[in-house]
């Protein structure tokens, strides 16, 4: 596509060269769910991927006798084995209660600081554009990374990192998963049984025929690409996210 050539390089380009990966996600298990598959083969490329969680996931249960401070406990204890079998050791926790996310100045602020601490190649998080989203955290948790990615290598944007040694930091690009236009998908169906071990892992959230269901989606993901399994990306890079008509169509 001839506006694609404009504004970015093709996205499997992207994901070629990418060294070090920061995903931030709203939930525990919202990274394994949307994007364990690319993860994983990245982790095994030798890449390094941290992950960012923004809520406590204390929220996550139909089970009356759970209380919210038990469930968060136990959803961090399967968030950290789950990122152990993708080959993940670096988690860092926001500590917001589920559900109240909110794409605040200080939610910006603090991805700001960490894209600087950690100086992503890529970064990875929820589509906040997706068609009919209904939870809030995921909106709220994707418009905030969107201008963090955005805004990050600006020095006058939450300047005081400056004082702590935080350099501003360009993102190459950033990944949404869970989105309504992709433009790139990658084949996953060799990283399937570990994508699903890590998924599994967390125990408090899926039940086997919510597995099963999963499996299915990816199958016709992969279906759309001609892979046998499939995650779906929509990649930009900064150009893409400001003032820019033909965002959709990259």
């Amino acid at each position: 596509m001839e506006v694609r050539s404009l504004i970015m390089e093709k996205p499997e380009a992207v994901l070629e060269e990418c060294r070090k990966v920061l995903s931030v996600q709203p939930h525990p298990d919202d990274t394994e769910l949307g994007a364990g598959g690319l993860v994983a083969q990245l982790a095994s490329r030798g890449a390094r991927v941290v992950y960012v969680t923004v809520t406590d996931g204390g929220c996550g249960t139909i089970d009356e006798s759970m209380s919210w401070e038990e469930l968060a406990l136990t959803r961090r204890r399967e968030q950290k084995e789950a990122a152990r079998i993708l080959g993940i050791s670096e988690l860092i926790w926001l500590g917001y209660r589920d559900t109240e996310a909110q794409a605040s100045p200080r939610l910006r602020d603090q991805i700001i600081s960490l894209i600087r601490a950690q100086r992503p190649d890529l970064i990875l998080t929820v589509d906040p554009w997706l068609t009919y989203e209904a939870h809030r955290d995921h909106r709220e948790v994707g418009w905030a990374v969107s201008e963090a990615f955005l805004l990050s290598s600006l020095p006058n944007v939450n300047r005081a990192d400056l004082q702590t040694g935080l350099k501003p930091h360009h993102a190459k690009y950033i990944a949404y998963y869970w989105t309504r236009k992709p433009n790139f998908y990658v084949d996953i169906s060799a990283w399937m049984d570990l994508k699903f071990r890590a998924i599994a892992a967390h125990k408090s959230q899926f039940a086997e025929e919510t597995l099963n269901l999963f499996r299915r989606y990816f199958q016709l993901l992969g279906r759309r690409a001609g892979y046998e399994y499939a995650e779906a990306f929509k990649i930009l890079n900064s150009w893409a996210l400001h003032c820019n008509v033909f965002a959709e169509e990259l």
